[in-house]
């Protein structure tokens, strides 16, 4: 793999917000900041048409993502009610939470994958129920009473980032975006999200991956009461799908851009196969009685120790542990005990 944003990567590595820039004629960055997560910001791109501009992702609504948007807009010589599209790859707040307000404003339309345009209104506006499935994922797998409620109830701190909207166009799988000078053709790369959309434009050869393949970190594979059953194995497939496109750059929603597609997809594939060979042993190491997938993500290596990793995170963490067992359970190598809660995981023996 190889950084070609540099102004990106030295912003990313200095910890500030990286510059507006063209990437190709018709085609800008946009940073849009993150405020008070590790993300820092969302790259919001914007492609050019002969009567305006189309938005990939759009950022989280706070003011400061908006007075962001805006301005890098003017920067490329654009005012938010130029803007004629939205084109969303995924339900995440930091993607689709400003897509609302910016066709409020301009009248544009907004487009979405249907996997994932389906779960909107559970997610953001009747949210009580999703709330309440979460806690209950929460004590079935293993979490302490004291700790499974506000575990739950942290999902409620991201509806103010989300002004809610339905998309007008649902994108299919290997369908062309109706954007005029633009040959744009969804890639359905379910694994981050249900409708996880990239975006690939073969003339101008480049993969707007928004974070399904992302040059430094890999995207939270989790098991949630709104995804498929076995989201890591999705993300494999999804791999696979992009693994072979001709595309000389890469243009990720999150840090820098970057070339070398096949590799990082390898680089991406390579790590959860090293982690679900982590998580076996694990469970092996715990015995007959098998463990949670809560006391087993307390146990397994993080980027810092588990004591310093924020309460909504340790949730993620967990999470993605039980996205690990699911796969694990598919390959059989690891069942579950009894029905719970909690419900717990043991390692399935293996014949002499």
């Amino acid at each position: 793999m190889k950084i070609t944003g540099n102004l990106q990567h030295q912003a990313w590595r200095e910890k500030v917000l990286p510059p507006v820039e063209q990437v190709r004629p018709g085609l800008w960055s946009i940073p849009v900041p993150l405020p008070d997560n590790p993300l820092r910001y969302v790259l919001v791109y914007g492609l050019e048409l002969p009567d305006g501009i189309a938005l990939v992702d759009a950022g989280w609504d706070t003011p400061e993502a908006w007075r962001a948007l805006c301005g890098g807009l003017g920067t490329a010589g654009y005012a938010i009610t130029d803007v004629k599209a939205v084109l969303v790859t995924h339900l995440h707040p930091d993607h689709y939470g400003l897509a609302g307000r910016v066709r409020e404003t301009s009248g544009a339309w907004v487009a979405l994958h249907p996997a994932d345009a389906g779960l909107l209104r559970e997610r953001y506006r009747d949210f009580d129920g999703l709330i309440a499935a979460i806690g209950r994922q929460m004590t079935l797998h293993g979490v302490p009473e004291a700790e499974a409620g506000p575990l739950a109830e942290a999902s409620r701190a991201v509806l103010p980032l989300v002004r809610h909207t339905d998309p007008e166009l649902l994108l299919e799988d290997g369908e062309q975006v109706p954007l005029p000078g633009w040959n744009l053709r969804t890639v359905w790369t379910p694994g981050h999200s249900p409708g996880h959309v990239c975006f690939f434009e073969p003339d101008r050869r480049v993969l707007l991956s928004g974070d399904h393949v992302l040059p430094r970190i890999t995207p939270a594979i989790t098991v949630h009461p709104q995804q498929r059953h076995n989201p890591l194995a999705d993300f494999y497939d999804s791999l696979d799908k992009v693994r072979g496109l001709d595309a000389e750059e890469v243009l990720p929603a999150h840090e820098y851009r970057f070339a070398g597609l096949a590799d990082r997809v390898a680089d991406l594939a390579a790590h959860h196969t090293a982690r679900l060979d982590e998580i076996a042993l694990a469970v092996v190491r715990a015995g007959a009685d098998g463990v949670t997938a809560w006391d087993l993500a307390r146990r397994l290596a993080w980027s810092r120790p588990w004591e310093e990793i924020r309460p909504f995170m340790r949730r993620t963490a967990m999470l993605e542990t039980l996205a690990h067992l699911v796969m694990l359970e598919a390959q059989g190598r690891v069942n579950a005990v009894g029905g719970g809660p909690p419900l717990r995981w043991r390692a399935v023996p293996v014949p002499p």
